[in-house]
């Protein structure tokens, strides 16, 4: 990070949220360029490449700021090290001791992996191709990419898994018993129980139909790491919400009904196990797609030259608004 930035920027002036803290950062970081302005494709790849390296310093150091100004905890800032990779230098940064394994560092680097952008149809990803049409600077373009993420419906899913199984602990004496937490998860269904919204978070996915692949993989080191914790009996709970669920989903829709477990049932978890507070969960999601972010911001530069333009018809007051 440019000098001083830390103390200017993020001590100086923390957030409570480390979505917005980290929203703030990039802007700043436009008065840092001598060309922000510059569509020049060869010096927003430096502007891109800055903007990956500095995500993982800024988000932890906007955390560390969070903890010590509002929840009243130590101060520790220690600088990124030179020549690991981006998980190992989170962990490094967030902790206090600075100490990891290696299994927990893989598993955060896999996180990272499986978290990264994966088809571009997405809002964050649209964002970035609106804005970007726009003719607007990379700062600009990233920032309104993070205000999409930082939304509960599109970076916040993990966080929602993370009250609903919280929920399911806190009301069932033995969440162990697979007959009372079937019985639990149909009144979610219903609505009845939690956020009673009707859904059941981690489940189900607008693209992913048959299978998750991401939630697969995952679901992998996520076994391997409860048991290198002694957590198993919380994986099983996990495990159980994924099956029963696919069972409840036959019973009600039929045989041919098919749901699959998301990513984000098993990534809330693995973060609580490798003890990252919730704070970091969506700014990691950010840290994961910003790659993607300047890629996609690239290609609308380069393949189109239009604004892109919604169009909006307003409707009666019987019917809804429509956006295309």
């Amino acid at each position: 990070l440019p000098p001083h930035f830390t103390e200017n920027t993020i001590l100086n002036s923390p957030s409570r949220d480390v979505m917005n803290k980290l929203q703030r950062a990039i802007l700043v970081l436009y008065s840092y360029d001598d060309y922000p302005d510059s569509l020049d494709i060869n010096k927003i790849l430096i502007q891109s490449l800055k903007l990956i390296a500095g995500f993982p310093t800024i988000i932890a150091y906007g955390y560390q700021a969070k903890a010590h100004y509002f929840d009243e905890q130590s101060l520790y800032l220690h600088n990124p090290v030179d020549g690991l990779g981006t998980a190992a230098n989170i962990l490094h940064m967030i902790r206090s001791n600075n100490k990891y394994t290696k299994l927990e560092k893989d598993t955060l680097d896999l996180l990272l992996i499986l978290h990264a952008e994966h088809g571009g149809g997405n809002n964050s990803a649209f964002t970035t191709h609106v804005v970007s049409s726009s003719g607007t600077d990379t700062y600009s373009a990233v920032g309104a990419a993070v205000g999409s993420l930082k939304g509960p419906k599109h970076g916040g899913a993990n966080l929602r898994v993370k009250s609903m199984v919280d929920n399911i602990k806190e009301n069932l004496a033995d969440y162990s018993d697979k007959e009372e937490l079937k019985k639990y998860l149909e009144r979610i269904l219903m609505g009845e129980v939690f956020d009673q919204k009707g859904l059941i978070y981690g489940m189900g996915h607008a693209v992913y139909t048959k299978s998750d692949p991401r939630a697969v993989i995952l679901k992998e080191k996520a076994k391997e790491l409860a048991a290198a914790k002694g957590r198993m009996e919380e994986f099983e709970l996990y495990h159980n919400i994924e099956n029963l669920t696919k069972e409840i989903f036959k019973e009600k829709r039929g045989d041919d009904c098919i749901i699959c477990a998301n990513v984000d049932l098993y990534s809330g978890f693995v973060y609580q196990l490798l003890n990252i507070p919730k704070e970091l969960f969506t700014p990691l999601f950010a840290t994961a797609r910003i790659a993607s972010w300047c890629a996609h911001r690239i290609e609308q530069l380069v393949s189109d030259h239009k604004i892109i333009r919604p169009a909006y018809k307003s409707l009666n007051n019987e019917e809804k608004c429509t956006i295309r």
